[in-house]
């Protein structure tokens, strides 16, 4: 394991590493390629200085500027520079370095990416905004024209896009031991590329003969498809070198122009720039379309997964070629093969003549509205069982609006409709015990309530005659007394099934409580309730069967209400109420009519 470094003895390395590269950059560039006011045409210290800012740690970087300094002044004396006119670039290039690092940290608070489209492109704005400022600044201290500030921006600003990249990506590499994990086939193939390129560089840029300088953007390209970013870096970076050191030397198409020295150079200029703004941005977007395609067959993978685990498939109708695609599971939830030939006239053949109809309603509906639409129907598969589906989809619309695809998915949503229907079996269950007297099996003192208040309400609504019934069994009590509660309960019993057995389907009687009774009798004037009500009080009183089971005979008393108006049903059970007192007080086993 390596042991980290004091930060002295860091501060010293970056301080050295910056001193010596930086030197010998700027005495190389400037002794090999010199253009007007003997500004190199690429000024390759510019990059290689913003790449180590970049790496190294903050505490580290005043050193680092101090060492710049020295080496900018150094450099530019050894090659005749004046001093006053040295200390002016220097001055120009650490205010380019700090200007770029506080633009590029200001947007990227991590680690600069040369892999994402956008962080590339602030990179190159900081680097063209950084050379803009440092060439008005040297532009300023030395009183030179709009010339030399154009020369000195651009040649700066290609110094920082060609050599930062490649610099900061291998650094990187290298300190996350990436290196090591590349492939031996891979670093083959990126030592041929990036040595293919320097070849058709030199090649193309050591004679004039023939007008080939589009040769090494061809092998740029190709390294960038091939090695991502790092690729067009470091072939961007193999280009520049070879092309500015054969043309300060006189050989190639651009020194053959008959042009001026400075048209020369700002030519070559033009050239790697274009050059840059084409391999660069292809390759963070390479990066990013073969990350999207690797998060697309993640995400196919685990759609197939969901479809299987969920029983949902999706199938895709082409309106314009009436074609069907169906998914892996959508033959699985129709009992077919993955790949069994289908199409649009069998998928629908499919659902049961019953609800196939409404399948295609609601599909045409959806195409003619565009609107998202859902539908549930039930299939017959193959092996003959019968499965409920559930579709949900959207219509694809072209150009003008035009209806072109239907999109759809398709759940097996049998187990859910049977849950469904015991749920709803069990409800239905749970309600009729709710409703129900245990002792009679006719509706309870609660649902008896329930009906006649919906009855009362059709009664006001439509005028439909009504009437209401109460009735109890005479001496109860004594019943109960002499013969025993279970005699008692079985009489009640037999009572409200006589008195069930004498009414109509759409009538009702239900316990009202105790010994008591209310009938609700639907649609019936007061003649036609009356008898009615005289036929219960009739049954009760000849119950053969039960003097046969040895129960003792009993008697009803009723007493009988119509609707005439009431708001509510306690004002018309209070009626009925009142008449069954009367009956009892008039000797029982009869039968009266409320006032």
């Amino acid at each position: 394991m390596t042991r980290p470094l004091s930060p002295r003895v860091e501060a010293v390395f970056w301080f050295l590493l910056t001193a010596t590269g930086y030197f010998l950059l700027a005495s190389l560039a400037l002794h090999a390629t010199k253009g007007a006011d003997n500004i190199a045409a690429v000024w390759p210290p510019s990059g290689y200085f913003l790449a180590l800012l970049l790496l190294m740690p903050t505490q580290a970087r005043i050193p680092a500027f101090l060492a710049m300094a020295a080496a900018s002044v150094g450099a530019n004396m050894v090659e005749g520079i004046r001093a006053g006119a040295a200390a002016a670039y220097t001055v120009a290039n650490a205010a380019e370095a700090t200007i770029a690092l506080w633009l590029i940290r200001r947007h990227e608070r991590g680690e600069m990416s040369f892999m994402v489209p956008r962080a590339v492109g602030r990179f190159c704005a900081a680097a063209f905004a950084a050379s803009a400022a440092s060439a008005a600044i040297a532009m300023l201290l030395t009183g030179n024209g709009f010339n030399f500030f154009l020369s000195w921006m651009t040649t700066v600003a290609l110094g920082m896009l060609i050599v930062t990249p490649p610099i900061v990506m291998l650094a990187r590499m290298i300190a996350s031991n990436a290196v090591n994990k590349v492939p031996t086939a891979m670093k083959v193939e990126a030592i041929a590329l990036l040595t293919v390129a320097a070849f058709v560089t030199g090649a193309s840029f050591s004679q004039s003969d023939f007008p080939v300088t589009f040769l090494p953007c061809v092998a740029l390209i190709i390294a960038a498809y091939r090695l991502g970013p790092f690729g067009a870096a470091a072939g961007m970076l193999i280009v520049a070198l070879i092309a500015s050191l054969l043309t300060g030397q006189g050989h190639g198409p651009i020194a053959a122009m008959d042009e001026s020295q400075k048209v020369e150079v700002l030519f070559l200029q033009f050239y790697l720039v274009t050059m840059l703004f084409i391999a660069l941005p292809l390759a963070a977007l390479l990066v990013v379309q073969r990350r999207l395609a690797k998060r697309l067959e993640q995400s196919n993978r685990w759609l197939l997964q969901a479809e299987a685990a969920a029983l949902v498939g999706h199938w895709r109708v082409d309106l314009t070629e009436w074609t069907i695609q169906w998914s892996d599971q959508t033959y699985r939830v129709h009992g077919l093969e993955p790949g069994t030939a289908v199409d649009v006239e069998y998928s629908v053949a499919q659902y049961l003549p019953e609800d196939r109809v409404a399948v295609q309603k609601t599909l045409a509906e959806a195409v003619r509205s565009g609107e998202p639409f859902v539908f549930q129907g039930r299939i017959k598969r193959t092996d003959g069982e019968i499965r409920h589906v559930k579709s949900h989809g959207s219509i694809e619309m072209g150009r003008g609006g035009k209806a072109i695809g239907i999109f759809g998915t398709v759940q097996d949503v049998t187990d859910t409709v049977e849950n469904a229907r015991i749920l709803e079996s069990a409800r239905s269950a749970a309600e009729r015990v709710a409703n129900t007297d245990m002792l009679t099996g006719l509706p309870n003192r609660r649902r008896t309530l329930s009906f006649l208040d919906q009855a009362l309400r059709r009664a006001e609504q439509d005028g439909a005659p009504l009437a209401v019934a109460i009735f109890d069994i005479d001496h109860f009590k004594a019943i109960n007394d002499v013969h025993g509660h279970a005699a008692g309960d079985e009489v009640i019993r037999r009572v409200g099934q006589r008195a069930k057995a004498s009414l109509r389907d759409d009538d009702m009687v239900g316990r009202y409580g105790g010994e008591e009774f209310v009938c609700v009798l639907q649609g019936r004037s007061a003649l036609s309730a009356e008898l009615v009500a005289e036929r219960v009080r009739k049954a009760v009183h000849a119950d053969a069967e039960g003097a046969v089971a040895g129960l003792p005979r009993v008697t009803v008393s009723i007493g009988l209400a119509v609707y005439a108006g009431e708001a509510s049903i306690e004002d018309l059970l209070q009626r009925a109420d009142k008449a069954l007192y009367t009956a009892k007080r008039e000797g029982r086993n009869r039968l009266r009519m409320a006032a």
